[in-house]
């Protein structure tokens, strides 16, 4: 099993739309997938068109030891979600615990998700306590990036996160960075690509996800890529991506599963 954190500080970037279709891609690529909404503002579960937002999800597993099959939903074939919930912005609040905290979420999680290939952990855009609790209870993160000077400071502080968690791990946390919203006939995209290439030659993905008003479109009417726009350019993008991630975890000689 895999498990991946979509994450960076800053907003907008997209952790949410490549959750959500990198999630159909695997599996409609024949493997088991969970994902699971950690930003409270709870966009994940209406992306997939569940338009009335569930009142209990992971808030309920990680605040009162509820059993996560309780609250997970199946939303596609082999593809299944535990939506944020309705409380829990109140985690980031939480004072009990000590250090502990961090790992609320990979302890809460542990035996249940074995027969999973992969699960993602869509996250908010912070550095708080739910952020920390994707990164304990994930083996790879995955930095989204866009084609803009922001986005690199965000990709800096967000390495500079990770590297403060370090200590505390007892396993290696593969990072990848993945370039969203990508326009390649923008200069300033293709310096930032070229800086990326430079300095991050082993994390910077290959595929990037490009700019389309289809992407864009498809939270709206709760449908993924390949539901909407099956023949798309951004459909064969994800799958792509998905293809990626699965010959880099077999490539890769510094993951341990």
């Amino acid at each position: 099993m895999r498990r991946i954190a979509l994450i960076n500080q800053k907003g907008g970037v997209g952790k949410t739309t490549i959750t959500t279709n990198l999630g159909h891609a695997l599996a409609l690529a024949g493997h088991r997938v969970s994902v699971i909404d950690l930003d409270p503002q709870g966009q994940l579960a209406a992306s997939y068109g569940i338009f009335r937002t569930p009142s209990k999800g992971i808030d309920q597993v990680i605040l009162n030891d509820a059993d996560p099959s309780t609250v997970r939903l199946g939303i596609r074939d082999m593809l299944t979600l535990i939506p944020a919930g309705a409380k829990l912005q109140e985690v980031e609040y939480r004072q009990d615990g000590g250090a502990s905290r961090a790992r609320l979420l990979r302890q809460a999680l542990e035996g249940l998700m074995t027969n999973q290939a992969f699960v993602l952990f869509d996250c908010p855009p912070s550095s708080g306590l739910l952020a920390a609790n994707a990164v304990f209870a994930a083996d790879e993160v995955l930095i989204p990036v866009n084609g803009d000077p922001m986005s690199l400071n965000g990709l800096a502080k967000m390495l500079t996160t990770l590297k403060k968690f370090e200590p505390y791990l007892d396993r290696p946390v593969r990072e990848w960075i993945g370039l969203n919203r990508y326009f390649p006939r923008r200069r300033l995209c293709k310096e930032i690509e070229a800086k990326l290439r430079k300095h991050f030659p082993e994390q910077l993905l290959n595929t990037s996800i490009h700019e389309a008003v289809v992407i864009a479109e498809c939270p709206g009417i709760g449908r993924t890529i390949f539901e909407y726009k099956p023949s798309s350019r951004s459909a064969k993008e994800f799958m792509r991506l998905a293809e990626e991630l699965l010959e880099r975890h077999t490539e890769s000689t510094t993951y341990s599963p």
